[in-house]
């Protein structure tokens, strides 16, 4: 494959989609291994000298059977904006472009800062993590899209029981790029920081996450401090999460290698960290725990044109 950036299973079915940022490339991947290129997402832009933008998040409806509900939606970088569309999957092609979400900024030079996951919690609404677009004062402003944690419903509206009454759910975010919820139905997130800390947070609604005033763990008042940092140059830079019977994964881009990271009695927390297959399979992006098993599908990164793989990992 071609730097795969999202996975998302079809539930009840043998099968994910995932995402291509570089190609706007949706492949339908069976739990054999076998793929199919089902369609792409228009519009998608990657920035090929940054290799920033292009097609990142997919999650399919959770009711989703490819008759009476084909809903699956995409976060992309277009020529203008970052946005989340809905497209019609049938099981075998994509049809339709609908943008439910557009005008989130993006970075107008380099097009970093994006954010990217999309994943649909336990509540049946959609989870949209947006960056900073290089414009760190967006992080703070709670009427603004960007640097974000967004709680939206299948239609892009804002989901009921908001904080703040619009669409944003969580704040002060830099670069959020991973998306996940414990058995317990709280919600895990990565982040990427500056050249300071990267970050393992617990988001909670209406909470401050602290960017751009804090990195890592601050005393700042009103700012959440998250449950684990990473020294960037020092097996950090977390892309995607994933939970398998509580415990937490965490891909790393820079760090080249798979965190993880069992929560505490508290359920508030996360234990001792462990790293495993350091430099084995270079840059770890997407992953995903897989239907009804407890294993992960996790996909490299940026190994060059047709040269990624999607790997699975079997949870002992």
């Amino acid at each position: 494959m071609t730097t795969p950036w999202g996975i998302s299973f079809l539930r009840g079915h043998k099968a994910a989609l995932v995402t291509e940022r570089d190609t706007g490339a949706v492949w339908r991947i069976a739990l054999d291994g076998t793929k199919r290129k089902v369609g792409t997402v228009p519009g998608a832009v990657w920035s090929g000298s940054q290799g920033k933008g292009g097609l990142l998040g997919v999650a399919a409806s959770p009711t989703w059977n490819g008759t009476t509900d084909k809903d699956v939606f995409f976060m992309e970088t277009t020529a203008e904006d970052n946005r989340v569309v809905r497209m019609r999957f049938d099981g075998t092609g994509l049809s339709g472009y609908t943008p439910i979400l557009t005008g989130i900024r993006k970075d107008p030079q380099n097009t970093r800062h994006n954010g990217g996951q999309i994943a649909f919690g336990p509540d049946g609404h959609l989870y949209v993590a947006t960056g900073d677009a290089s414009q760190r004062h967006l992080a703070q402003d709670k009427k603004s899209p960007n640097g974000k944690i967004l709680r939206i419903t299948k239609t892009g509206a804002a989901a009921p029981g908001n904080p703040f009454g619009n669409r944003v759910y969580s704040y002060g975010h830099r670069n959020p790029q991973g998306l996940a919820w414990d058995r317990a139905g709280r919600l895990w997130e990565t982040e990427i920081g500056a050249e300071k800390w990267d970050e393992l947070n617990l988001v909670e609604p209406g909470k401050n996450y602290g960017w751009p005033t804090c990195q890592g763990a601050c005393s700042a008042a009103g700012m959440t401090n998250p449950k684990m940092v990473w020294k960037p140059d020092e097996g950090g830079v977390p892309a995607q999460i994933a939970v398998v019977n509580d415990v937490i994964y965490a891909t790393t881009l820079s760090g080249r290698r798979l965190w993880r990271m069992p929560i505490d009695a508290t359920g508030k927390g996360v234990e001792r960290a462990t790293a495993y297959y350091k430099d084995t399979y270079g840059r770890l992006r997407a992953i995903a725990k897989v239907s009804g098993a407890d294993q992960l599908w996790m996909g490299t990164s940026d190994q060059g044109t047709g040269k990624d793989r999607i790997l699975k990992v079997t949870i002992k």
